[in-house]
């Protein structure tokens, strides 16, 4: 990811969360030296993963995929990357929360080796005020 990308990523989690990160997180999180990539398809940005390793741990940040393109693995492909980039820098374990009601997201940790290790009561904004639990997740790389 470059300052170049980040229209199209904050355009992608607009239309992907009803909660969007502002495009200055992004631009923040290039900045502080996050790995940040994009996966693009015809020159087009069609998703993104962030996420940080120190010491030998890495915390997955933001992983998403136009709503358009979701469903083709790119997801995927975006997941498996990052893992073997983060395994290259030395994490030996990787983190992330999720939406206990994000199913799709659910699966593609879960089929990529991640299981459950704790929650987080409320984490997530919700409509109206509602907060919503997410689940804590992690793998050995």
């Amino acid at each position: 990811m470059t300052a170049q990308d980040l229209d199209g990523v904050a355009a992608i989690e607009a239309a992907a969360y009803a909660r969007p990160w502002d495009r200055r997180i992004f631009a923040d999180c290039l900045r502080v030296g996050y790995r940040c990539r994009v996966a693009e398809v015809g020159g087009r940005v069609v998703g993104y993963l962030l996420f940080s390793v120190v010491a030998d741990e890495c915390h997955i940040l933001n992983l998403c995929v136009d709503p358009a393109e979701q469903g083709g693995g790119i997801g995927r492909a975006l997941l498996v990357a990052g893992l073997q980039e983060a395994r290259d820098a030395g994490a030996g374990r990787v983190f992330l929360e999720v939406r206990r009601s994000n199913r799709a997201a659910l699966g593609l940790y879960r089929g990529t080796g991640f299981e459950e290790c704790g929650l987080r009561p409320g984490y997530y904004p919700g409509p109206e005020g509602a907060r919503e639990d997410a689940l804590v997740l992690a793998r050995d790389l």
